[in-house]
């Protein structure tokens, strides 16, 4: 997860690259504005102000002229650090540019601003996501998009809304804007190694614990404190971390699973009631099979990354955000394809938002809400069958109307329970 501070030099370039342009010129991306780009921010936490620097970096390197003009979040403290942060890097903020509050969401997607970044916890994504929609603003929604199937086909269908208004919506799946991952996608799907036939993907990293809820919070405040730590809040880490790796096996093999059959457990990690591992058989249609690992257990092997096996080769793509290599051919005799030279910087976190920045000048919206969605919804499906022990189906998943509670919605309406600190356990009941 990109949590990189906000320098002086990126805040300082962003707003100044084209701060002797009062609009830009005709000829950049095929049309004049009046005026800058307004975006806002909701959601303030570490997620947050990592977007923020990547989406002002972005138009740094595109030399055009985008301001962060709202900032929205539920705790004043959190507001407060982002202020200061901004006032030290020479961007002033005033209280007045800020909203606090459970409607913070609503009362910013109605604001004059273009853009909205959406970095709350996953929970909230779904109902946030239609706000921005129906306000007619274009979006970057962090990844996941959704912890239940309920959020899941709610953003399908706002993403629907959001072609026919034609918005853009730009998801923190970077990897499919990476040029690596791109060239490799490509060398598949034009056949490279063929048919895939099998594969693995892993999102296996330390993490674990929580720790203890300090004294004076509310159910409320705790679960958004600790939100990486409940189902309710982040889907677990099979969902709100390895939907990376499901969603590059999602697009390399151009469909969605069919089933799944998954187990996990939960050993060592104190608080909440996430599991530690989750160990997955996805199956694709054609009777295609492949091995998700997923685990957050310190002081164990590690890896990030994905390997498909084709009919005439394989496909190996290692690390946290660059493509490593696809090779053709038997184990005897394996040949590198030329994926070509691509530039490594900016990462693929800057160049996400420099796709939304260029499809909202363009007016050529790009809309990533049904790829976030169908990958969070695998990564669902994955837990739901580790948590219940039974093989699950995409069609019921499709027809499912389980939601977690508390919802979004009970944060709103002040209804906010703490769950059970305990893990789910397969077969019970």
């Amino acid at each position: 997860m990109n949590t990189r501070p906000i320098t002086r030099r990126s805040f300082v370039q962003t707003t100044s690259t084209a701060s002797a342009l009062a609009a830009l010129s005709p000829g950049v991306f095929g049309a004049a504005r009046t005026r800058p780009l307004r975006t806002a921010l909701i959601g303030t936490g570490g997620r947050g102000t990592g977007a923020a620097n990547d989406h002002l970096e972005a138009a740094r390197e595109l030399g055009v002229d985008v301001r962060l003009v709202l900032l929205g979040d539920v705790f004043e403290d959190r507001l407060e650090r982002s202020i200061s942060a901004l006032r030290n890097v020479g961007i002033e903020i005033s209280r007045g540019q800020t909203m606090l509050g459970f409607d913070a969401y609503r009362r910013i997607a109605e604001a004059d601003v273009d853009i909205v970044l959406l970095t709350t916890p996953p929970n909230f994504r779904p109902r946030h996501l239609a706000a921005a929609v129906a306000a007619g603003k274009h979006i970057f929604v962090e990844k996941p998009i959704a912890v239940d199937p309920v959020g899941c086909r709610s953003a399908m269908e706002t993403g629907r809304i959001a072609t026919e208004k034609k918005l853009s919506i730009v998801a923190g799946t970077q990897r499919r804007h990476e040029p690596g991952y791109l060239a490799i996608a490509k060398a598949i799907h034009d056949g490279a190694i063929g048919r895939i036939v099998g594969g693995t993907v892993h999102f296996c990293l330390d993490g674990g614990s929580i720790g203890r809820r300090p004294p004076g919070l509310s159910d409320a405040e705790w679960m958004i404190r600790s939100w990486n730590g409940w189902a309710e809040m982040c889907g677990d880490h099979i969902v709100e971390q390895h939907v990376h790796s499901l969603d590059v096996m999602n697009w390399f093999l151009g469909t969605h699973p069919v089933n799944c059959v998954s187990f996990g457990h939960r050993l060592r990690r104190r608080g909440g009631n996430c599991y530690d591992f989750f160990s997955t058989d996805y199956e694709f249609p054609g009777g295609v099979h492949i091995h998700s690992m997923a685990r957050q257990v310190t002081g164990t092997w590690s890896r990030i990354g994905q390997f498909f096996r084709g009919e005439r080769g394989m496909a190996d793509v290692t690390g946290l955000v660059f493509a490593d290599r696809v090779y053709v051919g038997g184990a005897d005799r394996r040949s590198p394809i030329d994926l070509g030279r691509w530039e490594r910087t900016p990462t693929s976190y800057v160049r996400e938002h420099m796709n939304l920045i260029r499809s909202v000048l363009d007016g050529n919206p790009i809309n990533e809400a049904q790829n976030i969605a169908e990958s969070s919804l695998t990564a669902v499906m994955g837990r739901m069958s580790a948590y219940n022990g039974q093989l699950v189906t995409w069609d019921e998943m499709m027809a499912s109307n389980f939601q977690c509670t508390p919802s979004a919605e009970d944060f709103e309406r002040g209804t906010v329970t703490l769950p059970p600190e305990e893990a789910p356990v397969p077969g019970r009941g």
